[in-house]
């Protein structure tokens, strides 16, 4: 078995600092990926790989990735939620793919454009 290196050490401390700060730090936008057992039925966890990816490849260090449970919304799924820091209203995005999930980042996540075909709704839920 090989033995680890201070410089194998380094790359794994950088890696897990930024997967830690891609889930929780401050970042320029959030993504919510909403994963109740209706989501994942519908295919969160590849919604959620597909973000993931876009980061990835992307190299992209300023983004937050979080997950919910059931939206209310069963019908939808799978869906994410954007909010921006550049002063947009939340976007809540329906019935997506991994393709649907490019153009959001092409779009929304990268020149703050939304993606009005795949959204279902553009701002907060509010109750009285």
């Amino acid at each position: 078995m090989a033995k680890i290196t201070i410089a194998d050490l380094e790359k794994i401390r950088n890696e897990s600092l930024r997967t830690t700060t891609l889930r929780g730090g401050a970042g320029r936008v959030k993504i919510t990926v909403h994963m109740g057992t209706c989501g994942i039925a519908a295919g969160a966890r590849d919604i959620l790989s597909a973000v993931m990816k876009e980061i990835d490849d992307r190299k992209l260090t300023d983004i937050i990735v979080t997950n919910s449970g059931c939206a209310g919304l069963c019908s939808k799924e799978p869906m994410i939620t954007v909010e921006s820091k550049d002063d947009l209203a939340p976007v809540k995005y329906i019935e997506l793919t991994a393709s649907k999930i490019k153009t959001i980042f092409d779009k929304h996540v990268m020149k703050n454009e939304v993606v009005k075909e795949y959204a279902l709704a553009i701002g907060s839920e509010k109750t009285a």
